[in-house]
């Protein structure tokens, strides 16, 4: 402001020095002074910004978006914030587990200015600020948790940090969102002992998944053979039913074939001529009986007389005859 005033007396002490505009030089410098007045007095505050106006060093206003006045040489603006979300970056750190194993560790932080007036008088660096208490803050979250437990609790690492810092930074004037952990780094000795840790764990998985896998097999098989086995025995038990029908079938008919016949035969005998007749085929097959064994090399013993066969052809006409008068019915007297 007074640099302003200044060169604004010495626009006018030269306009002095010249005769043409040596009669306007009070006018100018006046104008010289408007116009440090108005630039000074007038301020454009972009959108999602705040500034606080003190006035003779004395918490005056904070200024919203837009457009905005002051009196100048009294009202100054002494900060200017940022209401957007603001990244900040977290240094690494090195953190001790629970285990005793160090830890290095970096995060990122968002945080949001609420309240201007706070946030310009209520910390000197409120940046420096929740980035120590952050590291603060998770130095004492990891040191209460062992390693393990550290890689699978992140989001419960994030909470923890983000309700300390949030609660702090009330007096700050800020809001902390929320805090991310990018990385996680612990000593190459431990993640070479992890990494043997999982490959052990993936081909102690994969013998699992393995025998597994054979003993379905061998069920399967087993199971297979037994369905073969027992659809194998009921074939035979049908088939065995099958066969039995069958020959009972068979059997029955032979039977019935051969009554028919006796009965066939019978009657032939009981009609006229029939006795003839069967004496004849009698006969006839007595003599072929013979002339078979006369031609087959085999040695028999054959009961009855050979020498005298009109002998034995009677005999079995005498046997034919009987059959027939015993197989006549009975007469009534």
């Amino acid at each position: 402001m007074f640099v302003k005033l200044i060169i604004a007396l010495v626009v006018a002490i030269a306009a002095s020095q010249i005769p043409q505009t040596e009669k306007f030089a009070v006018w100018i410098f006046f104008i010289a002074v408007l116009v440090v007045f108005v630039v000074e007095g007038v301020r454009i505050v972009p959108q999602q910004s705040a500034w606080v106006v003190e006035r003779l060093g004395k918490f005056l206003t904070a200024l919203q978006p837009g457009l905005n006045l002051i009196i100048p040489f009294l009202d100054r603006v002494a900060y200017m914030h940022s209401l957007k979300e603001v990244p900040l970056d977290v240094p690494e750190q090195v953190c001790i587990t629970r285990d005793n194993t160090q830890l290095a560790v970096d995060g990122v932080l968002y945080y949001q200015v609420t309240d201007p007036r706070l946030a310009s008088y209520g910390s000197a660096n409120y940046i420096a600020a929740i980035s120590q208490l952050a590291q603060t803050t998770l130095r004492s979250v990891i040191g209460r948790m062992e390693l393990d437990k550290t890689f699978e609790s992140r989001d419960e690492i994030n909470r923890h940090i983000v309700a300390s810092l949030d609660e702090a930074g009330r007096n700050w004037g800020i809001k902390v969102l929320r805090y991310e952990i990018k990385s996680l780094t612990p000593p190459e000795a431990i993640l070479k002992s992890m990494q043997a840790q999982i490959t052990a764990e993936r081909e102690k998985r994969a013998l699992i998944a393995k025998s597994e896998g054979q003993r379905q097999q061998e069920i399967n098989l087993a199971d297979g053979e037994k369905q073969a086995a027992v659809l194998k025995s009921e074939g035979d038990k049908q088939a065995a039913i099958n066969r039995a029908q069958g020959e009972a079938t068979r059997i029955r008919l032979i039977a019935e074939a051969t009554a028919a016949a006796v009965h066939a035969v019978g009657e032939a005998v009981n009609a006229p001529g029939g006795l003839q007749a069967a004496n004849l085929k009698v006969a006839e097959q007595y003599v072929n009986a013979f002339a078979l064994l006369a031609r087959a090399n085999n040695t028999l013993i054959v009961p009855g007389n050979m020498g005298d066969m009109a002998t034995m052809i009677t005999s079995a006409m005498t046997m034919l005859e009987r059959v027939k008068v015993e197989g006549k019915p009975a007469v009534k007297s």
